[in-house]
């Protein structure tokens, strides 16, 4: 048995405007799979990687960071998101291997050993039926004052249970197996924060203070109640947990999550990377090697003083 089973899917385009190597999906996609790495710490893990419509690069990228036991290659035909996550669950729910899965997109940067957290927390918590790494900017910038979430201490931050994330998450084969049918409808035309609601939200959906409050809210409620009917009336409400501060972050420039300085996690995180492929005898970066950095990075470099340099020759 391993701790974490993961599917993990990667689309070579570049969608919305990320904080970083906008313009260069596989550069955007290794610094986030490098932070991946990290993130995992000494897990015993096995990652499925859904390539899709992918060129050779982002095969060697995954052979270089993986071991040949911990992946599994799978190549589709730019097939799009919604197969592929549909693929997800699939692989998820047919493995044998871990009784914790984990669901990941491409364009996520994590902090060191996220995923051990992850995977503490929801061992240590059995009613944890879900758990996001990343605490998400609606919970701050468009949360109804009127909603309520507990909010606990558990490992070395707080948790605060929430009504919906995106489809970067932590779950259990048996939950997913029990939850399947209104996952797979975000494969048929739901929204990914109605199906959330529909698993988490019973008595709050019929608060109007909270659901009604502009269009888009009543957008949401309505397709809750479309694809999510039976398990609002017939299923256990089912519980997310987001961590305070944030494991993760979507690389979405509006969706970074807050209270967090992210140029600066950034700008250490590259030079880290490049330490590690320049000198990873030594682990120093020269100054000059500076300039191999994103040009946002530099920025941030220069006005935050030098950079170590190599110690001088005795």
């Amino acid at each position: 048995m391993i701790d974490l089973a993961i599917a993990y899917r990667v689309y070579p385009g570049i969608s919305k405007a990320p904080a970083l190597h906008a313009a260069d999906k596989l550069a955007l996609s290794k610094f986030c799979l490098q932070s991946f790495r990290q993130s995992l710490g000494g897990l015993k893990f096995k990652v499925w990687a859904i390539l899709d419509g992918c060129p050779r690069q982002y095969i060697d990228l995954f052979r270089s960071i993986f071991t040949e036991d911990q992946l599994e290659i799978v190549e589709t035909d730019g097939i799009g998101n919604l197969k592929t996550f549909s693929m997800q669950i699939d692989l998820l729910t047919q493995q044998m291997e871990a009784d914790l899965v984990y669901f990941a997109e491409d364009d996520y940067f994590y902090r060191p050993d996220a995923l051990v957290e992850m995977v503490e927390f929801a061992r240590e918590n059995a009613a944890a039926a879900f758990v996001t790494p990343y605490d998400h900017p609606d919970s701050y910038f468009t949360s109804s004052r009127y909603e309520r979430h507990r909010v606990m201490a558990s490992g070395k931050r707080h948790w605060r249970e929430a009504s919906s994330t995106c489809l970067t998450f932590l779950t259990r084969r048996t939950t997913l197996l029990a939850t399947e049918r209104i996952m797979r409808s975000y494969c048929k035309g739901n929204m990914d924060c109605s199906l959330w609601l529909a698993l988490t939200q019973k008595a709050a959906l019929v608060d109007p203070r909270v659901h009604a409050a502009d269009e888009v809210r009543l957008k949401i409620w309505v397709k809750t109640f479309l694809w999510g009917w039976r398990e609002i009336f017939f299923s256990r409400t089912q519980s997310l947990w987001s961590p305070m501060p944030t494991l993760a972050t979507h690389m979405e420039t509006p969706g970074l999550s807050p209270l967090v300085p992210w140029m600066d996690e950034f700008t250490c995180a590259e030079k880290k990377l490049l330490c590690q492929e320049t000198m990873p005898s030594s682990g120093l970066l020269e100054e000059e090697d500076s300039s191999s950095l994103h040009p946002s990075l530099q920025t941030a470099i220069r006005g935050s003083g030098p950079l170590l340099r190599k110690p001088a020759s005795q």
